[in-house]
């Protein structure tokens, strides 16, 4: 597993059958920031979504997932399950936003 920011990464055996495919290699908004997480190389991954879960294929031997206030790390190629980490708080559970 890998964690990117406020962003999980983990391998996952398949992409279900009904994702959807994304039109980006964007992993997640920061709203604070306007900056995102991607893939530096949009030809190296393809993002699925599925009942508000994103998937990743990396299609290529290795992707860089980057954001401007984090270190890039670099993915092998593989099946992936990408999603924003949340945290509690008596009033709510809420997404954490970089």
């Amino acid at each position: 597993m890998w964690r990117h920011g406020d962003v999980l990464i983990a391998p996952v055996s398949a992409i279900p059958e009904a994702a959807v495919k994304r039109k980006s290699a964007i992993l997640a908004y920061g709203e604070v920031t306007g900056h995102s997480h991607r893939i530096a190389e949009p030809h190296a991954a393809e993002c699925w979504d599925h009942e508000g879960i994103i998937y990743m294929r990396i299609v290529t031997d290795t992707a860089t997932v980057v954001h401007e206030e984090h270190q890039p790390i670099t993915l092998p190629r593989g099946i992936y399950r990408v999603w924003q980490q949340r945290e509690y708080t008596p009033q709510e559970i809420r997404r954490v936003v970089d």
